[in-house]
């Protein structure tokens, strides 16, 4: 007779924490219900990007900067923790700290909502150290696309 042994998949820390910044993200919103306005999710994403240190912070200040000059159409709001941004309220895109995860680099992520399909391969996510002009005008282009 052989035993097995189960090994139980647990969350980390921090995916943890997140899953509880996302529950008070729903708290609020249902709070707020009917009244909430485009400006409460800018405050939100706003004061999240404040409280990012200074590396992560500069980078979440250019994206949010870019992402509301190409498409404006899109509402911030917060989601697990992370600033993002949605059409008809599902996350199109989203920034992730590399200090929210202890990760080396942060994160532009699309989610499935953006319109990004190019063949049968296409990037979903791209780690960021730093910002250049053509990486700004690149992210402006992916963001009206998804935002279509």
């Amino acid at each position: 007779m052989t035993t097995k042994t189960k090994t139980a998949v647990a969350f980390t820390d921090d995916e943890r924490a997140a899953m509880k910044e996302h529950a008070q993200e729903l708290a609020t919103a249902a709070r707020r219900g009917s009244r909430a306005t485009k400006a409460d999710g800018e405050q939100d994403v706003l004061a999240k990007i404040a409280e990012m240190s200074e590396s992560d912070r500069v980078l979440a200040e250019r994206i949010h900067a870019v992402i509301t000059a190409n498409a404006p159409d899109l509402t911030p709001k917060l989601w697990y923790g992370m600033p993002s941004y949605a059409k008809d309220g599902k996350v199109v895109c989203f920034f992730r700290s590399a200090e929210k995860f202890k990760s080396r680099y942060a994160t532009l992520g699309f989610e499935d909502k953006a319109n990004l399909d190019g063949g049968t391969m296409w990037a979903t996510s791209f780690a960021l150290t730093a910002l250049t002009d053509d990486d700004e005008a690149l992210i402006g282009e992916l963001v009206k696309k998804a935002a279509r």
